[in-house]
């Protein structure tokens, strides 16, 4: 590991160990520290429901990731893998070479806990009272209802992508504890929200390239044809619980400051549902939507990017032009 770079496990204790008897995984934290990142000012991002941090904050296009631009805007950034993910210890579930009968694995409640133990040890490393939060995705499922159980321990949060309550489906159906998830399914999610005509917002090398990352992130990837990763099917479960009409947290909750990015072609995160989640924080002392054009829900690995990057930095940074 080179100097700026850091990796903390969190250790794990079986269920029977733990004193509320639910089962604590151990847990992998990735710091990046470099130049003029400072590291009273620590920034956690928070994967969405596919691939871990490696694949995100932490992935380089042309040499320099998000986690790059966090750095040069003075925050140190602090990446982590939930379990089943990444680094992270794997559900007992997921050590089968098919998906067994039983529940998804990976929810909301467990992976908000998750989220606490990655902040409080932040907290213990760097001395800072509060932790920033940048969440993707279903993470902000997961991130939200941290938030709103530990208020003190949050500075400022970034949703970007998130999900939002809807009235569209009737329940969560059996989904199983996991599943297989191979490149041409990813791939597949980089291009369903570009409009026809428009170019591709990921180029084919960066993803032969990420393709590699994210199949390097599951041991067991190669043993199966075609190569794929075992992911966990709690995120799925919520999503379809919050657009069932129950989200797993209340955002009039949350008393962060908080900023909704979004891309413009974004179906997963529409006008409708930023509208809905703005309206619904009504304890947090500033909010703000902002929309990243010709982006869609994977915009943090898109050729638009750095509209992302500079939006979060500025929020962050509580620069007037947010206020």
């Amino acid at each position: 590991m080179s100097a700026g770079h850091r990796t903390i496990v969190l250790p794990g204790a079986p269920a029977e160990a733990s004193a509320d008897r639910q089962w604590r995984p151990s847990l992998l934290l990735n710091e990046q520290t470099l130049g003029a990142a400072d590291p009273s000012r620590p920034v956690l991002y928070v994967h969405g429901a596919t691939f871990p941090s490696a694949n995100s904050i932490l992935f380089e296009f042309g040499g320099a990731s998000w986690a790059d631009a966090l750095n040069n805007a003075g925050f140190s950034v602090w990446g982590l893998d939930f379990a089943g993910y990444g680094g992270s210890e794997r559900y007992r579930e997921m050590a089968a070479d098919a998906p067994p009968p039983g529940e998804p694995v990976g929810r909301a409640p467990a992976a908000a806990r998750q989220i606490e133990r990655a902040v409080r040890a932040i907290v213990a490393e760097t001395g800072a009272a509060k932790v920033s939060i940048i969440a993707h995705s279903w993470g902000t499922i997961a991130t939200g209802r941290f938030a709103c159980r530990c208020p003190e321990l949050v500075d400022r949060l970034v949703f970007f992508a998130p999900f939002a309550r809807r009235q569209a489906l009737k329940g969560v159906p059996a989904l199983g504890p996991w599943r297989f998830l191979n490149l041409e399914e990813q791939r597949a999610r980089f291009v369903e929200d570009v409009p026809p005509g428009r170019p591709p917002v990921l180029l084919e090398q960066d993803f032969a390239r990420w393709g590699e990352v994210y199949l390097a992130s599951d041991p067991t990837s190669a043993s199966r044809n075609p190569p794929s990763v075992k992911t966990p099917n709690g995120p799925i479960a919520d999503i379809m619980a919050a657009w069932s009409g129950s989200l797993a947290y209340d955002p009039a909750k949350i008393a962060s400051p908080l900023a909704i990015l979004r891309g413009e072609w974004d179906s997963l995160c529409a006008d409708a549902d930023a509208a809905w989640l703005l309206q619904a924080l009504t304890s947090a002392p500033e909010k703000i939507d902002v929309k990243i054009a010709a982006a869609t829900h994977l915009m943090h690995l898109e050729e638009n990017r750095g509209a992302l990057y500079r939006a979060a930095i500025a929020f962050l940074s509580k620069e007037k032009r947010f206020r």
